[in-house]
């Protein structure tokens, strides 16, 4: 009978990688700015709908990188002032 690896790939166990996509606050904020850039000349080009959908994701790319930026220096002050659990009395 012939390979039929290529029907169904999930009823011979192979399973697709799928790695988690995971951006730098920098590369975020460089999308967001872009995004409102690209808005801009296509607002002035005369493409006002398609100004519009391109500046909308211009708003939770840069409040993603912020929020990302910020548990990011929470984590680090938490991680400053927490104990290892071992005092020492001296």
């Amino acid at each position: 009978m012939e390979n039929l690896n290529f029907i169904d790939p999930l009823l011979h166990g192979i399973k697709p990688e799928s790695k988690p996509l995971n951006l730098s606050v920098k590369q975020m904020v460089f999308a967001g700015v872009g995004a409102l850039l690209a808005s801009a000349v296509l607002n002035k080009t005369g493409h006002k709908k398609a100004s519009a959908v391109v500046g909308s994701l211009a708003l939770p790319i840069l409040a993603s990188a912020c929020y990302k930026k910020y548990s990011q220096v929470s984590k680090e002050k938490i991680d400053a002032q927490a104990s290892s659990g071992i005092e020492y009395n001296h």
